[in-house]
């Protein structure tokens, strides 16, 4: 679906509040808004998905079965783009923050707005400010004390940190649909990949060290593009200038409609632990400790 076929957030809520205030007339006023522009919005909204959402009678709306269906996608919907403004919120106010965190860009784009939607339900009061780089760069923000806590992913924790494991991730092989490696038969082997010039990140980030330090004692061939985020090597990936290797996290959406294709691969370990670090010696107090024990539970 393109984006421009997407239906709005507001006409999403208003179908929310249809489903738990029980009538439309209700979720307008929540909405601040008066009773003929919310129907007019919700028709709007049933021509875009073409199903019935609501069910209009003498006693009121409710839902239809195609729209309790759809109110309950839509609610997980609107919780990612409040977690999305968060961390944006983050990102834009780092310079007054209460707490100021550097984390990786994977660790950034798919996790931490979860984390900090439940930081900022906790502790409202608290600001906090995101820097998101490398991870080679964010353990140097934490060592010069620039932040107080890191996230990052590579297999290696610098000297000077304390760290503890809050997840786990998976590189993997994609190419786009149209590549040889998309209708293999048989699975890739380590070696097989190390000597074909990959699309990777950059050297710094932790995808780049996980995919080095599997390659070590294999015969490498030389990158044939280098890339500093997530999106530049999927796009250079799906427009087929190579094949490319990245955290599970970033490619999901893009297996699951089919925009890439994993490459099955044997013989090498790509799987990565998520780390959050910490200036060793500094035990964590106060909102970082809080963010600390959101981030670790499992």
């Amino acid at each position: 679906m393109a984006m421009s076929g997407l239906p709005d957030l507001d006409s999403l809520k208003l179908l929310v509040d249809v489903g738990e205030l029980g009538s439309l007339g209700q979720a307008a006023r929540t909405a601040g808004i008066a009773q003929p522009s919310a129907s007019k919005r919700i028709v709007q909204l049933e021509r875009r998905l073409g199903v019935p959402l609501i069910e209009r009678t003498p006693r009121g709306s409710t839902l239809t079965a195609e729209g309790k269906m759809v109110a309950g996608w839509a609610a997980h919907v609107l919780a990612a783009a409040e977690e999305l403004m968060r961390a944006v919120q983050a990102v834009r106010h780092s310079g007054a923050a209460h707490l100021r965190v550097a984390s990786s860009m994977t660790v950034a784009e798919y996790l931490v707005p979860r984390w900090l939607g439940e930081l900022q339900n906790r502790e409202p009061e608290v600001q906090v400010g995101l820097d998101v780089v490398n991870s080679a760069d964010v353990a140097a923000r934490v060592l010069a004390e620039e932040v107080e806590l890191g996230f990052v992913e590579g297999p290696s924790m610098a000297d000077g940190l304390a760290g503890r494991v809050v997840g786990t991730d998976r590189l993997v092989v994609v190419v786009a649909p149209g590549h040889p490696w998309a209708r293999r038969r048989t699975a890739l082997r380590g070696a097989e990949l190390a000597a074909t010039p990959l699309v990777v990140r950059e050297p710094g980030s932790g995808t780049r060290e996980t995919l080095d330090v599997a390659f070590k004692d294999l015969h490498r061939a030389s990158p044939r593009l280098e890339l500093g985020s997530n999106s530049a090597v999927k796009g250079a990936a799906q427009a087929g200038a190579a094949p490319a290797v990245l955290s599970g996290y970033a490619v999901e959406a893009d297996l699951a409609t089919g925009r890439l294709v994993e490459v099955p691969l044997t013989g090498l370990n790509l799987v990565r632990s998520l780390r959050a670090v910490w200036r060793r010696g500094r035990p964590l107090t106060g909102p970082a400790a809080t963010l600390l024990t959101i981030a670790s539970r499992p």
